[in-house]
């Protein structure tokens, strides 16, 4: 009796613990930090001041705020996270690179799947193919011919290794069984600013880089790499790559929630729950629509479903990024 009567009140020590975690976090006056690992102002950045500001009225008014931590690649802000204090109040916003990394990257400091607690993807960014104004090619078919015939000769931009352009380029090459000529920049501004002048041929970029380029003529766009066409009116007459002949081509630029390895069970519900409201925010989602990003509507809001989805992301890009021997170590 008196062994069953310990375990109850140890059980009940637990509980109480749990709800208490629950119900004081954030604390008053604490603040939660997303630690952003790319530059103010980019998408990523974006996404993350959006998302903070849309997570403030469910974590109870508390302040969220952004901390940039830039450089190689992303792996500096996510080795961040996974030494920070397991407590709640440092998050991850990150995109696509979290399954990427683990294969452009042979020696990091963490395992993506095993340091964090996965809290749920935030959106999909679609990718669109452009091209330079002057390049002759009128829809994907001619484009397709015209890669066939130059090859090596046409010049494929992105915005760095391992960037999203830059794995959508290796697999749209992949697809399409032709090696082109990469040519890689310090950012999508730069490279988009050749193609408009025509010293580079193609690229693979997001909507949030493309969309203004494409409404305003400035570029050639084929086709969208989601695997339905989008709505958004400078986009909705695009093909997609499916329906152009590629079979299962499919590359969004998605953004997920982290939080470091043993953070307390209550805390990450909390977050999450939080973070399910924010996703059904009116003006979250017009913010992100308005960057051309599609806010997830999908059980991968959950952290069990994101954990399994990046785990599926890692081995497709995998194969990709071992195929094409494109390393950043």
């Amino acid at each position: 009796m008196k062994i069953a009567f310990n375990i109850s009140l140890a059980t009940a020590a637990i509980l109480a613990a749990f709800c208490a975690s629950a119900q004081t976090f954030p604390a008053a006056g604490k603040s939660v930090t997303i630690v952003v690992p790319f530059s103010a102002g980019g998408p990523t950045d974006r996404v993350a001041r959006d998302l903070a500001e849309a997570l403030r009225k469910p974590l109870g008014g508390a302040t969220v705020v952004i901390d940039n931590a830039a450089g190689a690649g992303s792996t500096i802000g996510v080795a961040k996270v996974a030494r920070a204090q397991p407590d709640g109040y440092t998050l991850l916003l990150t995109h696509i690179g979290m399954a990427t990394i683990p294969s452009l990257y042979r020696k990091l400091s963490f395992n993506v799947l095993n340091d964090f607690e996965y809290l749920g993807i935030v959106n999909d960014v679609p990718m669109t193919i452009i091209s330079r104004p002057t390049l002759e090619a009128k829809n994907f078919k001619e484009l397709s011919a015209w890669i066939s015939q130059n090859k090596e000769k046409v010049n494929l931009g992105h915005s760095g290794l391992g960037s999203a352009g830059h794995l959508c380029g290796l697999m749209f090459q992949s697809a399409l069984q032709s090696h082109m000529t990469p040519v890689a920049y310090k950012g999508a501004a730069p490279a988009i600013t050749d193609l408009i002048g025509g010293q580079i041929d193609l690229m693979c970029d997001q909507t949030t880089n493309t969309t203004s380029q494409i409404e305003g003529k400035k570029v050639k766009a084929f086709a969208v790499t989601t695997a339905q066409r989008l709505t958004m009116p400078a986009l909705k007459d695009l093909p997609t790559l499916q329906e152009s002949g590629l079979k299962d081509f499919s590359v969004s630029v998605w953004h997920g929630l982290y939080a470091p390895k043993g953070t307390p069970v209550a805390v990450l519900t909390r977050i999450n729950e939080a973070l399910q409201v924010a996703v059904k925010d009116p003006d979250f989602i017009k913010k992100q629509e308005g960057l051309g990003a599609v806010v997830v509507a999908d059980k991968r809001v959950l952290p069990a479903e994101h954990k399994k989805f990046v785990q599926s992301e890692i081995d497709k890009w995998g194969a990709v990024i071992k195929a094409a021997n494109a390393y950043a170590d």
